[in-house]
């Protein structure tokens, strides 16, 4: 439950950060679709292109609850103005090696891997720092906005990204990364982000005490366990799936390019319309009961394009459609909840914590997800997990402990309040 209040006008200290962030998104993702493309037209690897995902999700793997740690105990505000500035910089130093057309693989790679630790540190401070900007009621329509925008950008990027590099050269792409990095900072220099409130008993403890105090912290709470593994599970599942679709738009459906260009669209567009949705909307009273029923929603959908014939190409696109929407309806109410529930104090470690295990699963289940799509198919892994998370929609909706997360996030907080 949330221990600070925000200020009446909350917004004129919110939406100018959220703004100058979306833009950064936006400048950040054009130049990735740019370094992505010259990757894939200069060495024509798929190992080459697999190492920078790989590159891309270690770091949050890896340092995700040491920062965590490290976000609960600094300065919110400054660990973005210092992530944003470090992408800055590394977009520049990029950029000053393809004009001089000395670049190397490793270079791209050592500067997309401190970047994606940047994103490490920025997404929880970001996230954290919104429950104390932002009124509790207005939390889930914030997180409808959050998943409006991330349909949008992947929507508009790569075809932005593409009309740009017709007229710019690479390094005229990471010049504009920069420049929406330095807009994201200018807005966070003239505004007061609130900090948590911590115990004054509490004693000084090393950043390994507090990560495994995030670890018992979430341990010790069933509902909120149970919902860490809903999202490894889910991520174990449904990101292969997704992985695979040029593999089912060739194999399965017998189509191009023009169709897989359209079922990822279709995907984003369902991601963005329910964020449309949820922004006005906001949600049921209870956020869990939100989350769960669009969660059973998004399976039943999901089952769409695992079971759809070949001649239903167009079914299979709605089935995306619809589960992108569906997804937003859960991931949005979702973080509002814990934004709401969780301890200022300790969000950081509980985002880190789950965005880790989740990246985590992520490998492993496109290590799995590969050997047996080619023995049975690449439509078994969207019935798998389509199944999967109607299941954990229905197991949820029955179980005491997460039905009861939100109630027993407002008696943690009453009782772990620090003293004024």
């Amino acid at each position: 439950m949330q221990t600070a209040t925000p200020a009446p006008r909350w917004g004129r200290v919110f939406f100018p950060i959220w703004i100058g962030q979306a833009l950064s998104l936006l400048g950040s993702q054009i130049a990735q679709f740019g370094l992505v493309w010259w990757l894939t037209i200069t060495t024509g690897s798929g190992t080459v292109l697999a190492g920078a995902t790989l590159v891309a999700i270690l770091p949050g793997v890896v340092f995700g609850p040491v920062a965590g740690a490290l976000v609960d105990r600094w300065d919110r505000k400054r660990v973005m103005m210092v992530a944003d500035a470090v992408s800055a910089v590394a977009a520049a130093l990029l950029a000053l090696l393809f004009w001089s057309g000395a670049v190397q693989l490793w270079q791209i790679y050592t500067i997309m891997f401190v970047r994606s630790v940047a994103g490490t540190f920025h997404f929880p401070a970001m996230q954290a720092s919104t429950s104390l900007m932002v009124p509790h009621e207005q939390l889930a329509r914030v997180s409808g906005l959050n998943q409006m925008l991330q349909g949008a950008m992947n929507i508009a990027a790569p075809p932005l990204g593409a009309l740009l590099l017709a007229v710019l050269p690479l390094p005229g792409l990471l010049a504009i990364d920069v420049v929406t990095a330095l807009l994201a900072i200018v807005p966070m220099a003239f505004v007061a982000i609130p900090r948590p409130p911590r115990a004054e008993s509490a004693a000084p403890t090393s950043v390994l005490q507090e990560v495994r105090a995030g670890f018992e912290y979430v341990r010790a709470w069933p509902g909120l366990l149970v919902v860490l593994v809903m999202s490894m599970v889910i991520n174990f599942l449904i990101a292969p799936a997704f992985a695979l679709l040029p593999l089912l738009v060739t194999r399965h459906f017998g189509g191009g390019a023009l169709q897989l260009a359209t079922m990822e669209a279709s995907w984003w567009l369902g991601i963005l319309l329910g964020g449309l949705v949820l922004s006005a909307w906001g949600g049921f009273r209870s956020r869990i009961r939100t989350a769960l029923l669009a969660l059973i929603a998004m399976g039943f959908a999901t089952l769409v394009p695992g079971f759809a014939p070949p001649w239903l190409f167009w079914g299979a696109v709605s089935g995306l459609l619809i589960a992108g929407a569906f997804n937003s309806l859960c991931n949005g109410p979702l973080f509002a909840m814990l934004q709401s529930v969780v301890a200022p104090d300790m969000q950081g470690r509980v985002f880190t914590l789950i965005g880790s295990a989740g990246s985590l699963m992520m490998p492993l289940g496109l290590a799995v997800a590969g050997p047996l799509s080619d023995v049975f198919g690449p439509q078994i892994w969207f019935a798998v997990g389509g199944v999967a998370c109607v299941l954990m929609g229905i197991y949820g909706l029955f179980s005491p402990a997460v039905m009861g997360i939100e109630r027993h996030g407002e008696t943690l907080a009453a009782e772990t309040a620090p003293v004024t």
